[in-house]
């Protein structure tokens, strides 16, 4: 059986306007293809102007300014593009492809295709970094942001919050945590579907924490983009589930119903036998009744 890490791979990042990735626009993406050995095949860049002004604070994070991105930027249609044939192409070839944090560059990406009209690849396979680092470790103190985790498994990280740098150190930090942790060596699809179960519980144990003290948190659950195939087969699944139990509730109180009835009624039934089994009564051997 061979390991994802042993084969083709690619690495994705995206740089945004902010953190929502349901509202976050494009600024900068790459894409990375490796061989088995970790030798770069192709590396695919791209630079938008998202239509928007991008926040100061982002701007920060990843260096890009508004005016930057307007003056030599693609338009953010053609970018969605872009990145959508790459990686339809390397889903196609059932090439893995590595994001750290997978549910927000998906989401993003799967919104901006919506937004520009752009057809998306469905994400499959799609190998996190952080959610296996997280199933991997999971009582290990501290941050588990590629910068830490690049620190923890002393993997060099320079230029942190660029998407090229970013994608580098995703691959990095992937392939040693396939060579660590053995459950973890597997082919890319069985990895995959095991992803989406670790990441819905991971997500699940913590909002149960949060609402220690905060009883409405919700924490997002779906892997790798919210609302897609992976959660829309789960929410169906969940609903099966849901249906199927509450089939069995039903059947069961229907037969619990018919039980009480018929105990019910056992009583008349058993008085209807009594009266059948009893001898009847002879009229011509009663006594004559004689009116005074």
């Amino acid at each position: 059986m061979t390991s994802w890490h042993e084969g083709p791979r690619a690495g994705f990042d995206l740089e945004t306007t902010g953190r929502d990735p349901l509202t976050a626009r494009i600024v900068t993406a790459t894409i990375v293809l490796v061989d088995g050995n970790g030798r770069v095949l192709e590396h695919h860049e791209w630079l938008a102007d998202p239509g928007i002004d991008i926040p100061e604070g982002a701007a920060a994070i990843h260096g890009v300014t508004t005016a930057h991105a307007r003056a030599h930027g693609l338009p953010a249609g053609e970018v969605v593009h872009g990145i959508s044939a790459v990686l339809a192409r390397l889903f196609a070839a059932g090439i893995p492809v590595l994001a750290f944090n997978a549910r927000y560059d998906f989401t993003v990406l799967a919104q901006e295709g919506h937004r520009h009209a752009v057809p998306v690849p469905a994400p499959w396979p799609v190998i996190d970094p952080y959610v296996m680092d997280k199933q991997a470790d999971r009582y290990r103190r501290g941050k588990r942001t590629l910068t830490a985790m690049c620190e923890h498994y002393s993997i060099p990280f320079e230029n942190a919050h660029t998407s090229a740098a970013d994608v580098l150190a995703t691959l990095r930090v992937g392939a040693v945590l396939a060579e660590r942790f053995a459950f973890l060596r597997r082919p890319a699809t069985d990895l995959h579907a095991s992803l989406v179960v670790w990441a819905d519980r991971q997500a699940a144990n913590f909002e149960e924490y949060l609402r220690r003290t905060e009883p409405d948190a919700v924490i997002e659950r779906a892997w790798p983009v919210i609302g897609g195939p992976d959660q829309q087969a789960a929410d169906q699944q969940t609903a099966g589930q849901q249906t199927a139990r509450q089939q069995t509730a039903d059947h069961q109180t229907a037969g619990q119903q018919a039980s009480r009835q018929q105990a019910a009624d056992q009583p008349a039934a058993d008085q209807q036998a009594a009266d059948r089994s009893r001898p009847t009564e002879d009229a011509s051997r009663r006594p004559a009744i004689t009116v005074p």
